[in-house]
C-alpha cells in the first residue's frame, strides 16, 4: 500500500513534470550547484595549491579563456545536474504508478 508521501509525490509530479523538464528552468535551478563547482575550480587554481598548474594558467592562457571555460562548466553542470534529478524523479514516479496499478488490480481481482 502506498503511503501519503508517495501519493503526494505522484500528484505533485503529475502536475509539474512537464514544467520541471524545461531546459531553462533546469538551468536556473541548477546554477547554484554549477557555481559552487566553478568557485571550487577557481579557488584551486588561484590559491597556489598546485604551483605548476598556476604557472601554466597564468603564463599560457588568457583570462578570457578561463572565464569562458568557467561559464561553460557552470552551464553544463547546472543542466546536467537538474536533468539527472528529473530522470530520478521520473523513474520514481513510474515505479509508484506501477505499484499503485498493481495494488488496484489485486483489489479488483479479490472483490
Amino acid at each position: 500500500m502506498l503511503n501519503k508521501k508517495d501519493l503526494d509525490f505522484i500528484e505533485y509530479w503529475k502536475n509539474n513534470r512537464d514544467k520541471e523538464k524545461r531546459t531553462f528552468r533546469q538551468l536556473c535551478a541548477g546554477l547554484p550547484v554549477g557555481a559552487a563547482l566553478a568557485i571550487a575550480i577557481l579557488a584551486t587554481l588561484f590559491t597556489g595549491w598546485d604551483t605548476r598548474a598556476e604557472m601554466v594558467a597564468r603564463g599560457e592562457s588568457s583570462p578570457t579563456v578561463i572565464i569562458v571555460a568557467v561559464v561553460i562548466i557552470v552551464v553544463f553542470v547546472a543542466i546536467f545536474y537538474k536533468k539527472h534529478q528529473w530522470d530520478q524523479n521520473e523513474e520514481h514516479y513510474l515505479e509508484l504508478l506501477y505499484k499503485q496499478r498493481k495494488e488496484q488490480n489485486l483489489e479488483n481481482t479479490n472483490v
